[in-house]
């Protein structure tokens, strides 16, 4: 009795926390194939238009959606948006970290060191807590760019070329993930491996 008083009292109370979810569609023009999207601080939605070479921004209010060129040959993988409040992306046409300025629509990059950009594959990126952007490549790389200094490392990835890795700084882990298999690299070289 008193574990069936419990669970009235847990279905109650969850169902006086659900709501009904609205979705709504925006259109955009046939061939820009976005990729990953993240959302803004004042609500604006970012995405990577990957076929186009831009930084797409979607206001949900309005519906308007602005189109900012990246440069020539880019091809933006992923989108975060750092603690800066401005989209940052992982460019593999351009083999670089790109950071758009809501405001100014000003462009920055900064290109992977020249000898780690055959095939690097930017895909995924963080923040850790000192702002420097961790940045992975399916390529078979990793890296770390400090903004405020242009200093960017980049190291092999602890199982070379192949499937996404995903970097989690505030964890010091690099997860690379296979099917069925997550590794985990740790940052002074200790690996670790958990299969589902």
């Amino acid at each position: 009795m008193r574990f069936a008083l419990m669970m009235l009292a847990v279905l109650g109370s969850a169902s006086t926390f659900s709501y009904a979810q609205e979705s709504r569609y925006y259109e955009l023009p046939k061939g820009e194939y976005p990729h990953d999207v993240a959302a803004g601080p004042n609500g604006e939605v970012w995405y990577s238009g990957q076929s186009r070479g831009i930084a797409g921004r979607l206001n949900p209010a309005s519906g308007e959606i602005e189109r900012i060129p990246l440069g020539k040959n880019s091809a933006p993988h992923g989108v975060i948006v750092g603690p800066d409040g401005a989209p940052w992306f992982t460019d593999g046409g351009q083999n670089a970290i790109v950071r758009v300025d809501p405001a100014s629509k000003q462009v920055k990059l900064w290109s992977l060191p020249r000898a780690r950009t055959s095939h690097a594959d930017l895909n995924t990126a963080a923040f850790d807590g000192k702002g420097r952007i961790w940045f992975t490549g399916q390529g078979g790389i990793y890296g770390r760019l400090d903004p405020k200094t242009g200093d960017m490392h980049v190291w092999d990835a602890p199982k070379g070329p192949g499937p996404r890795h995903h970097p989690h700084p505030g964890r010091r882990h690099l997860v690379r993930i296979t099917g069925r298999q997550l590794s985990c690299q740790r940052r002074s070289g200790e690996r670790r491996s958990d299969r589902s």
